[in-house]
């Protein structure tokens, strides 16, 4: 049994069309992995399948060896949190209120009030993101970016096992990006599984221990950056050419892409 997430000969259909095509994968505790591939590759739909939000046709997802999606919702919320692409519009929530949320799964439904635990975990939840000063603000008066931090720092207030997020570093400016990934990386290095979709390789490369490459539904490489990153696989998952070149400080794969003529 495996400590962490596993998937294994997952196939998932949307409208009649194969999005995943027997999808095998491990994510484990103590390592960041990425989810890479070029858009439509089925990124978001394996993240949303392994919560149960998303059907499978077949194969199987487990978190330490527990079904994940036949987890009851609440269950499963304690053990795995989710950060989308877009969050929903807490349109009526200040900062300090959406990030408040992660804390609905351990709360009793008699709880009138969050607990001084619960007050403690988002204090350093909202701190860990770097928005303490904006915790009063309206939530939808505030910038993308800073909306995608407090849902990262919702996700941290449920505490979770298994983390999974969609495109993290969307709407962020580069000192965020950086930020908010070495956040992940030490969230992980404490002994979460991370599993985060991401766009930008080199950013995946930085900061990702593992790399998994989706291309038209299917698994075609997985491994460390410096193993799965090859002039290779960019041309073939990415139509792309580019040279691979060392970070001269982390000695981690570098993407230089050769512009078109």
């Amino acid at each position: 049994m495996s400590a962490g997430l596993d998937i294994t000969d997952v196939s998932a259909t949307a409208g009649g069309e194969s999005i995943l095509n027997g999808v095998t994968m491990r994510a484990l505790p103590g390592s960041l992995t990425g989810l890479i591939g070029p858009n439509g590759a089925g990124k978001s739909t394996l993240l949303r399948a392994t919560l149960g939000l998303v059907p499978t046709t077949s194969g199987t997802i487990t978190f330490v060896g527990n079904d994940l999606p036949a987890m009851p919702r609440r269950n499963r919320a304690r053990v795995a949190a989710f950060v989308e692409q877009i969050g929903a519009n807490e349109a009526q929530l200040t900062a300090r209120e959406v990030v408040m949320l992660g804390r609905i799964p351990f709360q009793s439904v008699w709880q009138a009030e969050p607990s001084p635990e619960d007050e403690q975990i988002v204090t350093e939840a909202i701190a860990a993101v770097d928005m303490s000063g904006f915790e009063h603000r309206q939530y939808n008066t505030m910038s993308g970016g800073e909306q995608q931090r407090l849902q990262i720092a919702r996700a941290l207030a449920q505490q979770p096992r298994l983390l999974l997020l969609d495109e993290p570093t969307n709407h962020l400016d580069v000192h965020a990006q950086l930020t908010a990934l070495n956040l992940l990386r030490t969230r992980a290095q404490s002994g979460a599984t991370v599993l985060l979709a991401l766009h930008d390789l080199n950013l995946a490369a930085a900061f990702c221990d593992a790399l998994v490459v989706l291309h038209q539904g299917r698994v075609v490489a997985q491994g460390a950056p410096q193993d799965v990153l090859t002039p290779a696989l960019l041309r073939t998952v990415y139509n792309v050419d580019a040279t691979l070149v060392s970070h001269p400080t982390s000695g981690r794969p570098m993407i230089a892409y050769n512009l078109p003529a």
